[in-house]
Parts: C-alpha cells; structure tokens; sequence
C-alpha cells in the first residue's frame, strides 16, 4: 500500500482537475484555484478518464503550444464530457472544444501575443459575473473562425470575435485568453466563478485542514507499531515533512541526515542544532562523503549525477535503517521524502505535448528495486504551501524561510566531473555569496541563491602574475512557485564586492559571473 492509496487529498478535497496540454502557464492555473483555498490537480491531457482514481468536481483544459487541427496534435479523451461535471477550456483548451463541436479553428492573420481588452458581450454569463471589460492577456496563434455547434459567444476582442463563449445547454465555457496569468486583470474572478460558483468546489483547502487529513492519513498507512527514517537535509521541505512525521507518529520516527559531501558549508552542525536540539526530532548523523565522491568520479552528466546521487542515498538509508531496532523487533518499512508538487509536475512525462526537462531526485532518481516504502506528505504542496505548514507547526521564520537546496546538493552545482577539490571551491563561493546577501539584508527578498562552479577556465591577474582558473556563476531569483522565477537584481555595488571577495578568498577562482536567465527557458538549477 502507499500513502497515496490511503486517503489522499483529491478524496479528502473538492478537486478542480486541470488537465495540461503542455503549457507553459498549466501550474499557474493549480495555484490561482488554491489562492482561494479550492484544492486542484494537474494530470497529462492523455489521462483516460475511466482511469480516474477520483472524480473532480470541474475540469480545466489547459492552453498549449499545439494546433488542434494538426496531425498528432493532442486530444483529449471524450469521455471527461460523461463525467457530467462543468468544464473550462483556456486557449487551446478552448479550441479543443470547438474542435470537437464543429471544428471551426484555424490560423489567426497574425499571432496575439500580448494584452488585449475584451467587452463582455453577455453579463448574465456566471462564468463572467462581476468581470468588467478589462485587459486580458492573449498568447496563441489560432483562434476560433466560427462559434462551436450549441455554444453562443459571451465575450470579444478587437481581434478575437470569440474571446468567451458558453454552451447554451450545459456549464461548458471557453476562453481565447489566459486568466491565470497576471496580466488578466479580472482573471482571478473568473477562476473563482468557474470553480466555486459553477462547480461548487468547497473552499476549504486550508493548511490546517491539511494537517489534520495528513497526520490521519500517515497514522493509516504506518499503523500502530512501525517506525519510519526520514530523509532530512535541513532545508525547509525535509524540515516540515520531518516535523509533519513527529506530530503524527512521535519518537516512532527517525531522521537521519546523510553528509554526502556535497552539502553546504557546516551543514551537519546546523542540522544537528535545528532538528534534534531545537524540534526534539530523532536524528542520525551519517558521514558517507567518501562513498558518495567515489562513485561519482569520471562521471560529467547531469542525470547520471542525480541518478548516481539518488541510489547512493537509498543505499545508505536502508543501511542505516536496519540498524534502527523497532522497539517491536520488527524492521524500518518506510521512507520519508520531502518531495514537492513542482517536482511531481517537471518529472512527469507524457507523450505529445511535455518532455522531462530533468529528473528531480526526490522523484526520479530512486531504486527500482527499493526495499523501503516511500511516504511523501508535502507531495501535494506548492513551496509556500510548505512554508505556511511549517508555520502553522511552529517551525521557526529563521528555518522556515531558508533557501531550499538540492538534493544532489553541490554534485549538479559543480558542472563537469565532481571532485572534493571541486566541490570546495562551489562551496566556499557559496557561502560567502549567502553570508554577504544576509548582510546587506536581502535574504528574504530572494526565493534562492547559489554560487555554480563552471567546468571552464579564464586567464587572469594576480599581482604580477598571470593566472588560470575557473569561473563561478552566481544565481539569484525571486519566485512564489518554483515553477517559474525571475533573476534578481542586486545593486552594482553588492556584485563588485562578492566578486572581489571570491576571487581573492577562493583558490582557484579567476572571475566570477552573475546569471540573469529567467526560468523559462532556464530552469533554476543549472544541471
């Protein structure tokens, strides 16, 4: 059995499920609905609805980079049309309806890309109820050339003569433009119609409440007796989910922290200090620097990294595991992860509208012959969801607003092969890059902020000697998902001194680079 066969979310919650042709916007849409604590779900438009494990109350057909009219374009099954629900198309979400119903869909005179204002053509619409003619944002190429067979149009564009429509007979709506972004301005309004004054979805997906359905649920799967290890990092995911654990099943569960070799800089001393001294939390410390690096010697791909760094940590665990003695004098059965919705959403991989852009490791790069069963609580929660949990469980501000890292840790900020000597130098840049952003009083303004050891080198000067030596890019955005992030501007200033104090406090630091990629196309991590 697994935790997500015990009572998860989408059976405990009204579920708004979206189903996502492969948009950029597609996880936008999840958490504007929880904004106003109506729980939704994302799953791959090929998803077959007779293979539903439960059934929503709405579906929302995401936008994609697709024409509908096109060979091997995606479709959706027509059996979410039985599941007698009210549906929402978005962009090629809503053409896809008119595919269906008429196929009147063909190739805009030119791309909209960009704000648009639209005029609200049918006030008595519910889905446009208290949404005034206002800026909207458009992004396709297609559009509608005739309205779908039993729809009438509730909204236009200068350029869009079906900017909104409506089935006549049944709460089946469209949209040409994207009211999860920004951008629209009254686009929150409409989600919120659809989703709680069309669907009736109950607004009371709330932390609270998901801490009393989680803790219920992990009490389920684990029973009475067994106990659990918990894969701790001291970030705050692992922190929360550690914590989450502890209120459900007490000293039964264990945390052990593996010092891989590859993590920040006093780490384990931090750790130690903030899980068992501070949360009462169980805590093993592992040192397996050595197991780790030696196994990562000669190895320059990332996903062979993550894949190498991901088995290495189950082995260590189960290791250690067996050497935790259940009270019972049974065996540690399960594992705690402290995986998150995002990396459920950029490792799920269907055929036709996504591609993996990386294995996350706390999705991917597991064992397939794992002996210990995984128990993932925050699977379900958005970054800030986790941090208003970890409130609500009174972790600390200090831990609970503390810049996530990767599992790999420094293995996938050290581009190229991975080695003690390299890692140092990721690691000493880093902490000085951190300690000088928490000194000029930035930290909290900034979502994550790394220092990257490039598997490059540059001349330069010292004294009077010539020098050749790596470059370390540095990293820094804001984001309120992870999903997507933009990179964050610090004064000249700030960067002139960084730089100056890396190159002259790091061995083997000739220059230093400041990253300004926004994520997309870049993703935050750079392996």
């Amino acid at each position: 059995m697994s935790l997500e066969e015990v009572a998860p979310a989408h059976q405990t919650f009204d579920t708004i499920l979206v189903l996502d042709f492969g948009s950029q916007y597609s996880h936008l849409i999840i958490r504007r609905l929880r904004e106003f604590n109506v729980y939704a779900e994302m799953l791959p438009c090929t998803q077959k609805i007779g293979e539903l494990p439960f059934k929503p109350v709405g579906v929302i057909l995401s936008g994609g980079p697709y024409s509908v009219f096109e060979d091997g374009a995606p479709h959706v099954d027509p059996a979410v049309f039985d599941l007698n629900v009210p549906i929402l198309g978005i962009c090629y979400g809503m053409q896809e309806l008119a595919w269906i119903n008429g196929k009147g869909v063909g190739r805009g005179e030119k791309r909209e890309y960009g704000p648009a204002v639209i005029n609200v053509v049918d006030d008595s619409c519910p889905l446009f109820k208290g949404v005034d003619n206002s800026q909207v944002w458009m992004s396709h190429n297609d559009k509608l050339t005739a309205l779908p067979t039993g729809y009438k149009t509730v909204a236009d564009t200068s350029n869009s003569p079906y900017a909104g429509i409506a089935n006549i007979e049944k709460p089946i709506f469209g949209l040409q433009f994207h009211p999860e972004v920004t951008h629209s301005l009254h686009g929150k309004v409409l989600l919120k119609n659809f989703a709680v004054e069309i669907c009736h979805a109950k607004q009371n997906w709330t932390m609270k409440n998901f801490i009393d359905t989680e803790i219920t649920r992990i009490r389920t799967l684990v029973g009475p007796t067994a106990e659990v290890i918990g894969a701790v990092s001291g970030g705050v995911d692992s922190t929360v989910g550690a914590k989450l654990m502890k209120e459900a099943i007490g000293d039964r569960f264990h945390a052990i922290f593996v010092d891989n070799g590859l993590m920040r800089k006093n780490e384990a001393v931090t750790v130690k200090k903030t899980l068992d001294d501070g949360l009462g939390i169980n805590l093993t410390v592992v040192d397996a620097a050595e197991e780790f690096l030696s196994k990562l010697k000669g190895i320059t791909d990332p996903e062979k990294k993550r894949k190498i760094i991901g088995n290495t940590f189950i082995h260590v665990f189960e290791r250690v595991g067996a050497e935790i003695k259940p009270k019972d004098g049974s065996e540690i059965e399960y594992l705690l992860q402290g995986t998150l919705y995002p990396d459920v959403i950029e490792s799920i991989s269907f055929k036709g509208p996504s591609q993996t852009i990386k294995t996350h490791h706390n999705v991917g790069g597991l064992l397939e012959d794992m002996k210990l069963k995984l128990i993932e609580p925050l699977r379900e929660l958005f970054k800030d969801e986790v941090r208003n949990l970890g409130k609500i469980l009174g972790i600390p501000d200090e831990l609970v607003w503390r810049h996530p890292f990767p599992g790999p840790g420094i293995g996938i900020r050290v581009l190229g092969e991975v080695t003690p000597a390299q890692v140092k130098i990721a690691r000493e840049a880093d902490y000085i890059f951190i300690e000088e952003i928490r000194a000029h009083g930035l930290y909290n303004n900034i979502s994550q902020a790394f220092a990257a050891l490039l598997p490059v080198k540059s001349v330069g000067v010292v004294g009077d000697q010539r020098t050749y030596e790596q470059v370390i890019a540095l990293r820094a955005i804001e984001t309120t998902d992870f999903m997507t992030a933009d990179w964050y501007v610090f004064e000249a200033a700030f960067l002139k001194k960084v730089s100056s104090r890396i190159v002259n406090e790091v061995d083997g630091v000739a220059r230093v680079t400041y990253d300004i990629t926004s994520k997309p196309p870049a993703t935050v991590e750079w392996e």
